[in-house]
């Protein structure tokens, strides 16, 4: 629903979580986001997917405010994010909880203290109110007893698991997630999406997830989006999204070849 429709009530409804307004960004000359448009409303679970260099990693570091764009805004609870204060700006970015690629661990560090080095950082909280704030980290992701883990003793599923747990260290409003799934295997993938929907549902957060996994992307997702050629080309609910008549799309589902990106 577009910012300012009204429902069957005729009230009107709630404003997005997130709007992308007309988004571009360019590297090198070479044009990746060309006017993305997209809402996230308060609580969902949207699936951003598209083909490799299609511009995922670029638009959800957009909206966490790791880039700034050439053009066009992120909307944050109807804040402007690429037009405000640092100040402000800084305090919108806190809403946000971010899991990267493969976890992004600090490998010096044990499992305890890559959980709670944002809390060290960002808050006031004693050491005694960090250790309990790390071990209900850790419960949510079913990791309990492993604070004591050197990183390099962990498996793909749990380095992920870590940086789900340092992710909701600070209480988000938004977890952002990058490829959770990436060089799992696929029992591995659909614990870490189980884990994830969990999440969601303990936490009463919204989520923003890009993913190449499509068995992933139905499991987790509310709906669905496509990026393509800089653009959201789609966006629909998983079951929807399936019987899209798009060509690209039904081809993007099969796991077969697609016809070369424009530049």
């Amino acid at each position: 629903m577009a910012t300012g429709e009204r429902g069957e009530s005729g009230r009107a409804a709630a404003p997005p979580k997130i709007a992308v307004i007309d988004l571009h960004k360019s590297f090198a000359g070479r044009e990746v986001l060309r006017g993305v448009n997209l809402e996230v409303e308060a609580g969902e679970s949207l699936v951003i997917v598209g083909g490799s260099g299609a511009g995922k990693s670029v638009l959800i570091k957009h909206l966490i405010g790791l880039i700034t764009p050439e053009r066009g805004h992120v909307i944050i609870d109807g804040e402007d994010l690429t037009n405000c204060e640092p100040a402000r700006c800084l305090a919108i970015r806190r809403k946000f909880g971010m899991s990267f690629q493969e976890g992004a661990l600090f490998d010096s560090m044990t499992v305890f203290e890559n959980i709670a080095f944002p809390l060290r950082r960002h808050t006031r909280m004693d050491e005694a109110a960090i250790a309990a704030r790390v071990q209900e980290c850790l419960a949510l992701v079913h990791l309990d007893g492993t604070g004591g883990k050197a990183t390099s003793e962990l498996s793909g599923g749990m380095r992920r698991r870590v940086g789900f747990a340092r992710a909701i260290s600070l209480q988000p409003e938004i977890l952002l997630f990058d490829e959770p799934d990436t060089g799992l295997d696929p029992i591995t993938s659909a614990v870490i999406d189980a884990v994830i929907v969990e999440m969601r549902k303990q936490l009463d957060v919204t989520m923003v997830t890009i993913t190449h996994n499509m068995q992933s992307a139905f499991r987790i997702a509310d709906r669905i989006a496509m990026l393509r050629n800089g653009q959201i080309t789609a966006i629909a609910r998983p079951d929807v999204f399936r019987s899209l008549a798009d060509p690209y799309i039904q081809k993007f589902l099969a796991g077969e070849p697609l016809e070369e990106e424009v530049a």
